[in-house]
């Protein structure tokens, strides 16, 4: 016992203040996220009396204001700092968290949503930068596994909470919602530092035109767009967690919402347990391949939904799908901050992003055309598909030796020539 205290204060001592401060934040306002988002398509389905495919729409509507809002939030967190944007976008999510509760029609519900969701997404790439601006490269693998262990500790408690709070009014889980994020904002005004880089001090700042213009250099990266790319379809498969398949359980399987509230804590439980471990066993191998391998899981697991039946099997697919969660996320996020410079980190951050959007825009709704057909079974063999694709791609890119620049070089990842030394 005293091994175990002694190796849980070494790592709390090898990472700075703030790294424990932002993953407090981190925790508080994913209380509130994990108890409205899952539960998202299920009450979308019941208040309105919409199909998935309808739902799916909703989905695409959301993600292109996201997008939006995730750009304008990738330049502001690059020309003014990391902490006012995460401030100004937990207020804003608190407010749209209300709007879409209190909405009375669908027209309302979606207003509200775009306008205020549009305005509160822009703190996504200034969370993406934090981690990265705190660690340097070579713990940041390891640092984004502390962070997974943490956000999934709040997922953990949040559904099962919010499937008890459903059974009253789903109402309450946009209220909640929201004085949680007041909550984690008022944190962060008291207790989170700044923590964007310092320029060079006789560097000449940038105007907010050039801020803006910087995206251009981050799309003439082209082995991060591949990458990007990529990452867009393995992301699409994973986007039915969260949209699809609870509405399928409910459904097709006959399960209610309190046992798909159990499934994620399942997931969460076991991410909690096992990601730091695993993210220190896989941290010496290619990220590259370990996103190949996460994707096949992925693949595999959401493929099995199409022909199990029975609550044990339904968990033995979602062990699959976290086990490959628990390989992918820290990579996935370590890989984005060494493509950055220093300076872009919030603008790479911020497109980097844009596969979540671009996996929601155009996912949910042919999953919801799917899953409303005669046959939703084939909405999960195609995802085992889009899968096997994605690792496919994740391979190629591996065998091109995509090097990972150091980020102290300013420079964005570049293809290997033989004289260049490759990157784990």
């Amino acid at each position: 016992m005293g091994d175990q205290v002694a190796k849980l204060k070494k790592i709390f001592n090898d990472y700075p203040r703030a790294f424990w401060t932002y993953n407090l934040i981190v925790f508080i306002d994913h209380l509130g996220g994990f108890m409205l988002y899952p539960f998202f398509a299920l009450y979308l389905t019941k208040k309105f009396e919409i199909g998935m495919s309808t739902v799916g729409i909703l989905f695409a509507v959301f993600s292109v204001s996201g997008m939006v809002g995730n750009a304008l939030g990738g330049a502001l967190a690059d020309r003014l700092g990391r902490k006012g944007v995460i401030i100004a976008s937990l207020l804003l999510s608190a407010l749209s968290a209300l709007g879409m509760g209190f909405a009375p029609t669908l027209a309302i519900f979606i207003a509200v949503s775009v306008i205020v969701g549009t305005l509160s997404s822009i703190g996504g790439p200034a969370h993406e930068a934090v981690i990265a601006d705190l660690l340097p490269p070579e713990k940041r693998a390891e640092g984004y596994g502390i962070f997974r262990v943490v956000f999934n500790v709040s997922a953990i408690i949040a559904p099962p909470v919010a499937g008890f709070l459903v059974a009253n009014s789903y109402l309450t889980l946009f209220v909640v919602d929201s004085v949680i994020s007041v909550i984690a904002a008022i944190i962060v005004v008291f207790a989170l530092p700044e923590t964007k880089p310092q320029g060079q001090p006789d560097a000449k700042p940038e105007t907010l035109k050039q801020t803006f213009a910087g995206y251009s250099h981050v799309f003439k990266d082209g082995p991060f767009l591949l990458f990007i790319a990529i990452t867009v379809l393995m992301t699409l498969v994973y986007t039915n967690m969260n949209t699809t398949l609870g509405v399928f359980l409910r459904d097709y399987r006959g399960v209610k919402e309190i046992s798909y509230g159990t499934l994620l804590s399942i997931n969460a439980i076991i991410v909690v347990v096992l990601q730091f471990w695993v993210t220190r066993k896989l941290e010496k191998y290619k990220p590259m391949l370990m996103m190949a391998i996460g994707s096949l899981l992925y693949a595999v697991g959401f493929a099995m939904y199409g022909f199990v039946t029975g609550f044990t099997l339904f968990i033995t697919a979602m062990v699959v799908i976290t086990i490959g969660e628990m390989v992918v996320a820290p990579f996935q996020q370590s890989i984005v901050a060494g493509f950055a410079p220093e300076d872009m980190r919030g603008r790479y951050m911020a497109v980097s992003g844009l596969t979540w959007s671009i996996a929601f825009t155009i996912g949910p709704y042919f999953a919801g055309l799917l899953l409303d057909s005669k046959n939703p079974n084939m909405l999960w063999y195609i995802s085992g598909l889009v899968g096997l694709i994605a690792t496919f791609g994740f391979l190629l890119i591996n065998n091109k030796k995509l090097r990972s620049t150091p980020n102290e070089s300013n420079k964005p990842h570049e293809l290997d020539s033989p004289n260049k030394p490759t990157g784990q």
